[in-house]
């Protein structure tokens, strides 16, 4: 019997029930299609996984395909190979303009915009996007009736009359609104506006050498943020990003509004049934008189090896390819709520009346695939679609550490200027230790290679300097 070619793919582990079942029934799945191919699937820690992959490669055991995190995009363009070559190949230069793979159609023109913005580098699609997610507004609806309010807030001045609103109800909510100080609403936040978290477009032109977290786009952000919390209206946990506090205050109804990932909506949706309430889902709230500009995405993406054997690539591209075929793309969609990220995927539950079921999951592709009805239209989009490049940035899990404690300083009675200005000091000197650690042979060191610090070293898994000792003596 011919021996089959392996494919290995390594894939953070979520540890959402069922999470890794279904990437071993998608690996068996595929095998049945193609059966001279043996898919092995194995699930990484989350927190880790980029520090994983590179000592792998550093030891010549390199799997085939690498799901990272968004976060870390600009290390995996970065990493290198042990012989310095780049570890990492361009899955669009890898298909040359095929239109299927060993019988598989290629779909990268149908992946949704949003997500081919993001993952586009000098107009080449480098790795297929594999999870979806954008910023929501959640709120429950029965504590919005009592208040007379019949429609969920659209714009910041909108979020603030119906604070207003609730904070004068005598049965009303301790707090009207909260969120989780997290980096991924500071992205939403500048990408509405058009704003900027480095130079040369946001890494897009050329790599990211200057950051500043003091602009006027977050200033007015942090502004308007700091004004809700002033006036009493949004709940300051205290945590960063302490998104089980926030998700705590809205399902015990001390909160009547709470913005977050589009990825909450089962979450969410569960815990109205739970406690006893109505449940509404509407877009991010955007400033009333700034130019809308677009959406800032946040997931994961599946990036393949360089200098693959011929029928090992040709299998891994038909992985990638027939993963986000309509059929497959639609159930994971059902399986864990992450965005459908391909129209077909999007049409084919559609035509199926699965969002007629569960309207809850439309907000999130209908939020990201068209300007908000009423807002002000920027230049610099083009078409229906709003742009969604965002921020390519080497440490962006330190970056992003930076502003929210920032922010937490803020919060806490710290002038927002002066303080985003000391976080714009700060944050350069990561960026720059970023670059120095990436011209000695591709970024290896576990701040270069982090996710999300925060949220790592809360979970007790925090980069130790072991990790790196492994990838250095590895590497030679």
């Amino acid at each position: 019997m011919k021996s089959r070619t392996v494919i290995d793919v390594w894939v953070p582990d979520l540890t959402f029930p069922g999470w890794m079942d279904r990437w071993y029934q998608q690996a068996a799945d595929f095998e049945r299609r193609h059966p001279e191919y043996e898919v092995r699937v194995s699930g990484q820690d989350f927190w880790t996984f980029p520090l994983k992959v590179a000592e792998a490669s550093a030891a010549g055991r390199m799997p085939a395909l690498a799901e990272y995190y968004f976060y870390a995009g600009q290390a995996a363009r970065d990493s290198l190979a042990p012989d310095g070559s780049p570890m990492f190949t361009s899955v669009e230069k890898a298909l040359a303009g095929r239109t299927e793979v060993l019988g598989e159609p290629v779909v990268l023109a149908d992946v949704i915009k949003p997500l081919r913005d993001y993952y586009t580098y000098d107009g080449d699609l480098a790795c297929m996007p594999s999870v979806g997610t954008t910023s929501l507004l959640y709120a429950n609806k029965d504590i919005l009736r009592r208040a007379g309010i019949d429609a969920l807030p659209r714009t910041w001045r909108e979020v603030e009359e119906v604070c207003d609103v609730l904070a004068a109800m005598k049965d009303g909510p301790a707090y009207p609104i909260t969120w989780s100080d997290h980096g991924t609403f500071f992205q939403q936040a500048l990408a509405i506006q058009g704003g900027l978290l480095v130079d040369n477009h946001n890494g897009r032109t050329g790599p990211a050498t200057t950051v500043d977290l003091a602009t006027n786009e977050m200033l007015t952000w942090v502004e308007w943020w700091r004004g809700l919390h002033a006036k009493g209206h949004y709940l300051w946990t205290g945590g960063i990003p302490d998104w089980a506090g926030t998700f705590k205050a809205f399902a015990d109804q001390s909160a009547a509004i709470r913005i977050t990932s589009s990825n909450d909506v089962n979450y969410m949706v569960q815990a109205a049934k739970a406690n006893g309430f109505d449940i509404e889902v509407g877009i991010f709230p955007y400033p009333d008189d700034i130019p809308y500009v677009g959406n800032a995405v946040a997931g994961t993406a599946i990036w393949m090896a360089n200098h693959l054997d011929e029928a090992t690539q040709e299998g891994a591209l038909a992985f990638l390819m027939w993963l986000h075929s309509p059929r497959v793309a639609a159930e994971r969609h059902k399986a864990n709520s992450f965005m459908p990220l391909t129209h077909s995927s999007f049409a084919l539950l559609e035509e199926e009346g699965w969002f007629d079921q569960h309207p809850y999951h439309r907000v999130a592709s209908e939020h990201v695939n068209a300007y908000p009805e009423g807002a002000i239209r920027s230049v610099r989009a083009t078409g229906e679609v709003p742009i969604s490049e965002g921020a390519l940035i080497g440490d962006f899990a330190g970056n992003q550490d930076v502003m929210t404690r920032a922010m937490g300083d803020v919060l806490n009675g710290a002038d927002p200027v002066t303080r985003f200005i000391e976080a714009t000091a700060e944050a350069q000197r990561l960026l720059d230790a970023y670059h120095a650690d990436r011209l000695d042979g591709g970024p290896t060191s576990p701040a270069s290679l982090r996710v999300e610090h925060f949220a790592a070293a809360a979970a007790g898994r925090d980069y130790s300097a072991a990790d790196l000792e492994k990838v250095v003596k590895l590497r030679g």
